[in-house]
């Protein structure tokens, strides 16, 4: 992987792994995190290597301690992520309420097991909100992306590392056990070398400059609320510039399903189905689901009066749906939770029974 005279070509990738060597050729070279299901294939990758390109790769002692981890090495100015899942990303919710109080950017990955409580390694959408409503304690958001395929575990794990960068914020890649364990072909050049980040913000000692401070209390009369004020134009920002979904079928759409994830690949399966049938069914995949894609929901649902969202959950993400739909829209749900997975077939007969 590492011969710069390779060129760019298709291999089998296990979902976990293309996260992995994603996060190589963005790179990020600190690597910090504990072992839990369906996930263990990043660790297990980077942790061979990591120390192969002058990296450094830690199992630390916990999930608290990695996430912390994480927060010392970006305010030094690295390119840093962790991964983990369910019970280990809540444990860490204490530590990304910080990196995003201190405005410090990380990637954390979350590949999603079945809850709530400690659950099983099923996969499930079941976390949408959890990361899209920030997770831990105060006014603030991470940056989630969420792919469909084992090619965008590879690209959107690079894209987070930029975002965070750029909006100096974390940035969670959410997917889960179907896409973390399952092979598909890959296209994967030669890792890059790693590019130098201008971070003038970063803490890397302050000889012929002015010191800087990065922190997340703010004591003064008035100073936290100042600070929310920024991440909201931060947020404002992100949602103009970044917001990212894609459509499918859409140009002659009578009906429209809103889908993210791996449940997006079920839906596509049913759509194939419908139009088959002379149903004309058009997808909108959320890839960023915060930033949600507000408009583009509006707009489609302005002129396309049905729409079908399906999960795999008790429904999370339909609830962003119907805030964000026209007012002359209906709006229909069908959810899997708990590892259950929906059909293509369960999906078209909920789309008969709404057409």
């Amino acid at each position: 992987m590492s011969d710069t005279t390779q060129q760019p070509q298709r291999q089998m990738m296990k979902g976990n792994v293309a996260i992995a060597e994603g996060a190589l050729h963005a790179g990020c070279r600190y690597y910090f995190g504990y072992p839990i299901t369906p996930q263990n294939d990043i660790p297990e990758y980077l942790s061979a290597e990591l120390p192969k390109c002058g990296g450094t790769f830690v199992q630390a002692e916990s999930e608290i301690a990695s996430i912390n981890m994480v927060l010392g090495a970006s305010a030094a100015g690295a390119r840093c992520m962790t991964s983990s899942s369910g019970p280990g990303i809540s444990l860490m919710q204490e530590g990304i309420s910080y990196l995003a109080g201190s405005e410090l950017p990380a990637v954390i990955v979350y590949v999603s097991r079945i809850g709530p409580g400690l659950g099983g390694i099923a996969p499930t959408q079941g976390d949408y909100k959890q990361v899209t409503s920030g997770g831990g304690h105060g006014d603030y958001y991470s940056i989630v992306l969420a792919p469909s395929s084992v090619q965008e575990m590879f690209s959107l794990v690079q894209t987070c590392f930029d975002l965070a960068d750029k909006y100096r914020n974390p940035a969670i890649l959410l997917t889960d056990a179907i896409l973390g364990q399952m092979k598909e072909p890959v296209i994967v050049g030669p890792r890059p070398e790693p590019k130098a980040q201008d971070k003038p913000w970063a803490l890397t000692g302050n000889q012929g400059r002015s010191k800087n401070l990065i922190k997340s209390l703010f004591l003064g009369d008035g100073e936290m609320e100042v600070q929310n004020w920024k991440l909201v134009e931060k947020y404002n920002r992100l949602k103009a510039e970044d917001t990212m979904a894609e459509e499918l079928w859409m140009d002659d759409a009578e009906f429209i399903i809103v889908a993210f994830g791996s449940c997006s690949r079920m839906v596509e399966s049913s759509i194939r189905l419908a139009r088959a049938q002379g149903l004309k069914v058009g997808l909108i995949r959320p890839i960023t689901l915060f930033p949600f894609p507000e408009k583009l929901i509006y707009e489609r649902t302005a002129s396309i009066a049905k729409v079908l969202v399906v999960e795999m959950n008790t429904g999370q993400m339909v609830k962003d749906v119907k805030v964000n739909t026209h007012k002359n829209a209906d709006v229909f749900f069908y959810g899997r939770p708990g590892g259950g997975m929906p059909t293509p077939e369960d999906i078209l007969e909920k789309i008969k029974e709404f057409y």
